[in-house]
């Protein structure tokens, strides 16, 4: 009885304003708020845009009738327990965002009233009294109040911005990354506002109602604006990854991560959008579905590219880093660090050098000649240098025995001092793959 009592009694409230505001605009007084009121009647009846326009007109004319807009807009909305009046001073002020240029006082008079509390779009207290299911109205006013208000504190959805422009990147590397920073805390505010926008889909008795209908088709279009700017930017972002500082990689790595996750639900909610045929399919944009392993791969390259410390400033380079930390340690840790290096370098010294090596020591040649034979001839050397080779296998032999160990080799050509392997090159395909430097055999 008292909801019945609540939906009778909000009914002739609303009906009553829009009753007076027409009685007064035929006698010959018109302002803001009578056309505010006009505009939200409590029908099914969509937006007319005649009423945009009387507005538009007078913005252009007066433009400091937009601080009377905004008093009207924001009573409007709070007294009211209409949610068909709600939802049109929401689609009302959506309509004014999209039509008027970046620069309008306008938008600035409204972002002023929005910092002082004029305008309160969230947190929204709007609890519907004129139908039987008032949840599902409330709670799509107030995400739709939710969007408008991201929107109009970050981008104003204005499509000519982010259609038309492509951005240039430019030629240096400071001003480039620059632009990088720009977009990063653009990036972000994009994502939050497609979030936004999958939070208005419509839930029970309001998915029937062709008002909500139509104000859908107004915030899947923009979505269309806002996907298209962000798949654009993020491909910039990633071309230019490996440039910058490390802190910067991680911040773009985590949008990115958050775009694979987001990519699949903005692309069920398209679906779903498209299944109820809020706009045609051909208006939808391609959606990017992002890989797990693809996430993955890049995750484990932007580990190892620096190892930085939580303290460590975004724009120390590692040789910055690697001097900081020499400059900062003690003398006790100066004094181990050298007993290491003298350490390594007795190691090293042993095994590249013998002890028993004397620099003052003459070396023995490798080919012994007779002491009284003053010319030699090339035969005797030749022969000197056999007896050598034959000596040197002997060795090896007797090592092998001492051993236990005897290895015979079969080689032909062992008499013959100038035998040198002939190496033919590869001309199989077959082959090919066991060459290293051509591992799939091309």
């Amino acid at each position: 009885m008292n909801r019945r009592f609540r939906q009778v009694f909000t009914a002739l409230r609303e009906h009553t304003s829009v009753s007076y505001a027409k009685i007064a605009t035929v006698g010959g007084f018109c302002n803001v708020d009578l056309i505010i009121v006009k505009a939200t009647a409590p029908d099914d009846l969509p937006l007319p845009d005649k009423y945009v326009h009387e507005l538009l007109k007078i913005f252009s004319v007066s433009p400091p009738c937009c601080r009377a807009f905004s008093v009207s807009f924001n009573r409007r909305l709070g007294k009211t327990r209409s949610w068909r009046v709600a939802l049109k001073c929401l689609l009302l002020l959506h309509r004014l965002l999209k039509s008027l240029p970046e620069d309008s006082p306008f938008r600035s008079e409204l972002l002023f009233n929005q910092s002082n509390g004029l305008i309160s779009l969230y947190p929204c207290r709007f609890q519907d009294a004129s139908s039987s299911n008032p949840d599902s109205y409330t709670m799509f006013i107030r995400s739709y109040a939710h969007l408008l208000d991201e929107a109009l504190g970050r981008f104003l959805l204005d499509g000519k911005v982010f259609c038309n422009e492509h951005l240039e990147m430019p030629e240096n590397l400071p001003d480039k990354m620059k632009e990088m920073g720009r977009l990063l805390e653009i990036l972000p505010q994009l994502q939050s506002l497609i979030d936004q926008v999958m939070n208005c889909r419509p839930t029970g008795a309001a998915v029937r109602s062709f008002l909500i209908q139509t104000t859908m088709k107004y915030i899947i279009r923009d979505s269309f604006i806002c996907y298209t700017m962000f798949r654009r930017e993020i491909v910039l972002v990633l071309d230019n990854l490996f440039q910058m500082p490390y802190r910067s990689c991680i911040a773009a790595f985590g949008i990115y991560k958050k775009a694979a996750v987001q990519a699949n639900q903005l692309w069920e909610f398209y679906d779903w959008c498209r299944h109820m045929g809020f706009c045609g399919s051909y208006e939808y944009p391609f959606v990017d579905r992002i890989p797990k392993i693809q996430i993955h791969a890049l995750e484990t390259f932007i580990n190892g590219m620096w190892q930085l410390t939580e303290t460590s400033s975004p724009t120390t380079s590692p040789a910055s880093s690697f001097t900081d930390s020499r400059s900062c340690l003690t003398e006790d840790d100066r004094d181990k660090q050298m007993v290491v290096v003298g350490t390594l370098k007795e190691k090293f010294e042993d095994n590249c050098f013998p002890e028993n090596f004397d620099e003052d020591k003459e070396m023995k040649p490798l080919i012994q000649l007779d002491d009284d034979s003053e010319n030699d001839s090339w035969e005797d050397l030749l022969e000197a240098s056999v007896n050598l080779s034959c000596l040197q296998e002997n060795k090896n032999s007797d090592a092998s025995e001492k051993d236990g160990r005897k290895i015979q080799v079969y080689n032909p050509n062992a008499s013959n001092p100038f035998y040198q392997p002939f190496s033919m090159p590869v001309c199989s395909a077959q082959y090919a793959s066991s060459d290293p430097k051509y591992p799939w055999g091309l």
